[in-house]
């Protein structure tokens, strides 16, 4: 997760990327990336490219730094643009173990990572800090908020993200996949259930293994 203020030069990122950049000579390729690709909100191609999304990767860490990745899902457009320097997500019904929100308790700073791997094949990162919010009171302050009539997808809390960097991630290494139709999807699964089984159960054989 890159360092969301400038360095002491000026720059965005970290002292660290810097420093290598010119141990290895990418000095002059990165300062051009950083002047035309970093922004400090998302634009009108950013956002629109966020409204189509349906799945994001979330990076956080606590306090001591240690690290955390997620995924989220949800119906196109359930990362909603707020404003050019505002985001947020509705947090649904998980395991209970609620990491990224601790994390984000401790330490507010997030990076965010969407990839298009259907029609664009390119990525997008947004950094920046982060809260939890109630869903009544995000509510109160957008009453706009759709309402999902899918039990899983309902909102039980809020994250809410103030952009302080956005930036492209290119399509040099995104595979370009396929949305499978209904007919190859034959495995019983379903989009927002609390069903062990049908979301996964003991895949991996955790509890099985300490049997």
């Amino acid at each position: 997760m890159r360092a969301m203020a400038a360095n002491r030069n000026g720059l965005p990122g970290s002292d660290g990327e810097h420093a290598l950049q010119h141990r290895h000579g990418t000095a002059e390729r990165a300062a051009r990336f950083y002047d035309e690709q970093t922004l400090s909100h998302v634009n009108a191609g950013m956002r629109e490219f966020v409204a189509r999304q349906e799945m994001f990767f979330l990076a956080t860490a606590d306090r001591h730094g240690a690290c955390d990745n997620s995924f989220r899902a949800g119906p196109p457009g359930f990362l909603r643009v707020l404003d050019e320097r505002t985001l947020a997500y509705p947090e649904y019904r998980g395991n209970g173990v609620l990491a990224s929100l601790g994390n984000i308790e401790e330490n507010p700073h997030v990076g965010i990572l969407l990839v298009d791997f259907l029609r664009d094949r390119v990525g997008l990162h947004i950094n920046g800090s982060a809260r939890v919010v109630e869903d009544a009171v995000m509510r109160t302050a957008h009453p706009g908020l759709p309402v999902d009539a899918i039990p899983g997808r309902r909102a039980a809390l809020w994250v809410e993200i103030a952009v302080e960097e956005a930036y492209i991630h290119c399509a040099k290494h995104i595979p370009h996949l396929r949305r499978a139709s209904r007919d190859e999807v034959a495995d019983g699964r379903a989009w927002g259930t609390d069903d062990a089984r049908r979301k996964g159960g003991d895949y991996f054989g955790v509890r099985a293994g300490r049997r």
